[in-house]
């Protein structure tokens, strides 16, 4: 006969254990690496110019940081996604993957699309298949950080879908030694502008599919670039998400720690932070190389 116990007053590996509390608290403390990309994003809205009235966008890019002198993927001392301190490193982040990956992710976010989640039946992929034309202008009195407006065309029926001048207020880089991708996250500040005068200095051509799930866009773009003049037209492709609505954005980022409203409310911000970092890290885990 078994003895009920192993001698260190555990119960046998062959039992089944009992459902594990959550930490000796009870709750489980909120993921630091999520906390302060939750720090920095609500730092950036909080912090934004209040004399510039737009539409606040919260975006992750896919790609690969780069050792701006080598021109080789950065090569850190560490095993796990890391967070880097911003301006500590002299690199670069590059969105540009091959056509190759571009297949494959599309390929992924179509079977997504077909095959709704088992935990969340009745949340699918809504898509779109969009044909944009963005035209460049340099902004008078932009500054050092050189903002453009922007002008985004229907291409097939030239209708102005938006004039913006885009307004980067900072980025987080993300590397992930374990991937075959990093990732980049953005805040920006979109400010609708007048049509501009003159003649645009650029333009970019997008083929773009769009996924949209929950409070989430997800973008697939194929660009074409062109600078004008005898400059080379340049393929490029992209991935992307986005939180798709900037205003609810601003109402949970003012209800954080807020203890007048409801404990739901007063977290909704970072949980919402939390969903955009965990389908960022969906896509960085499902890239199979192809980074040029």
């Amino acid at each position: 006969m078994h003895s009920a116990a192993n001698g260190n007053g555990h119960a046998p590996d062959s039992a089944a254990l009992p459902p594990l509390s959550l930490s000796i608290l009870g709750v489980e403390p909120l993921d630091e690496f999520i906390r302060e990309v939750a720090d920095f994003i609500h730092y950036q809205i909080s912090t934004r110019p209040q004399d510039l009235i737009g539409a606040v966008e919260v975006e992750a890019k896919i790609g690969v940081l780069r050792d701006r002198d080598t021109g080789q993927r950065l090569q850190l001392p560490v095993r796990t996604e890391t967070i880097l301190e911003p301006n500590a490193i002299d690199m670069r982040f590059e969105a540009n993957m091959s056509a190759k990956q571009h297949q494959h992710y599309n390929r992924l976010l179509n079977t997504l699309k077909t095959t709704p989640s088992s935990a969340h039946p009745s949340s699918t992929l809504a898509y779109q298949h969009l044909h944009l034309v963005d035209s460049f202008y340099a902004q008078e009195g932009a500054g050092a950080r050189g903002d453009k407006v922007r002008v985004t065309r229907d291409e097939k029926t030239g209708t102005v879908l938006e004039c913006v001048r885009k307004i980067r207020l900072a980025d987080l880089n993300i590397y992930s030694p374990k991937r075959a991708a990093d990732w980049r996250i953005s805040v920006n500040l979109e400010v609708p502008v007048p049509p501009p005068l003159g003649t645009s200095t650029h333009s970019r051509k997008k083929d773009r599919m769009r996924y949209s799930h929950e409070e989430f866009v997800i973008d697939l773009t194929q660009v074409t670039s062109t600078s004008g003049g005898n400059a080379k037209t340049e393929v490029l492709h992209e991935l992307e998400l986005e939180l798709a609505r900037p205003e609810y954005l601003l109402s949970t980022a003012a209800k954080r720690g807020d203890a007048n409203v409801s404990e739901q409310d007063r977290g909704a911000f970072d949980e919402l932070i939390r969903a955009f970092v965990n389908n960022a890290r969906i896509l960085v885990r499902n890239a199979d190389g192809g980074w040029q």
